[in-house]
């Protein structure tokens, strides 16, 4: 039985560091996603006491089409920060990768809510309580080598977490129908001005709304399940596949919605 105290303090560190860790499921091949929230959850807590601020969430894996590429074949969540977390006023974001350990880009829609919704909700419903949606970039990281992992360690190690990037938030109202046109989004990701990958956010769960819906039901079974609140920013997940960061890279996206701003981002050089 892996020692949850133990394993969320030896990832905290990690985290601090940018250090890479052992695999928990090489040494506990029973260590499970009930195991993993529960390490997940005293990483959470141990942020919470030192004062770092939550402001959301992010839902990772829920790209079925990268689920092949990663031995991963479930969604998974983690806490986003205020520190880790950046709502952009124009399109453009320069950033070090200082302090991430293997980063990689991914472009994702995300919302914010202005109603905490409940479990059991339909589409219609938890399109009520959005207030916004933006085109955003999620850089994620992992404390395992070669990005080698099963779901459980992925879970526990803040859902993989980097970096959050928010473009221009759009009024959910703009959308006449929000869960067909987001599903309809389609996203080409450029690296250093090459198209590298595209993607339609039909791919995340089904869309972006169903993905958020699927996700709160998901935390709500969760027997201590983290609080939902009004003003959260939730992110939805990649729509292309997790693309490796190095310094003085630039990446930027092509959206098929003009409605959603599309992004550049450049990496400071080392």
């Amino acid at each position: 039985m892996t020692d949850a105290s133990a394993l969320a303090e030896a990832l905290l560190r990690a985290s601090d560091g940018a250090t890479l860790l052992p695999l928990p499921s090489d040494a506990d091949p029973a260590f499970d996603l009930v195991q993993a929230f529960a390490v997940a959850d005293r990483v959470r807590n141990a942020r919470l006491a030192r004062g770092e601020i939550p402001v959301g969430y992010k839902i990772g894996f829920t790209n079925r089409r990268i689920w092949p590429l990663y031995g991963v074949f479930a969604p998974i969540w983690g806490t986003v920060w205020r520190h880790t977390t950046q709502l952009l006023d124009g399109t453009r974001v320069r950033t070090s990768l200082s302090g991430l350990s293997q980063p990689r880009l991914e472009p994702e829609i995300v919302f914010g809510l202005k109603d905490a919704p409940r479990a059991g909700m339909d589409n219609e419903a938890i399109v009520g309580c959005i207030d916004w949606v933006a085109h955003g970039f999620e850089i994620v990281h992992t404390h395992f080598a070669d990005w080698r992992f099963k779901l459980a360690d992925c879970f526990a190690d803040d859902a993989l977490h980097g970096r959050l990037f928010v473009g221009p938030r759009v009024p959910i109202a703009r959308f006449a129908d929000p869960v067909a046109e987001l599903r309809a989004l389609r996203v080409e990701l450029l690296r250093d001005g090459e198209a590298i990958d595209r993607g339609e956010a039909s791919i995340v769960l089904d869309g972006p709304v169903d993905a958020l819906r699927q996700w709160v039901d998901a935390m709500h079974a969760q027997p201590q399940h983290w609080p939902i609140r009004a003003g959260d920013v939730v992110t939805t997940g990649t729509i292309t596949d997790a693309w490796p960061m190095k310094p003085g890279m630039s990446f930027a996206t092509r959206l098929s919605d003009g409605r959603l701003s599309a992004l550049t981002l450049e990496c400071a050089p080392s």
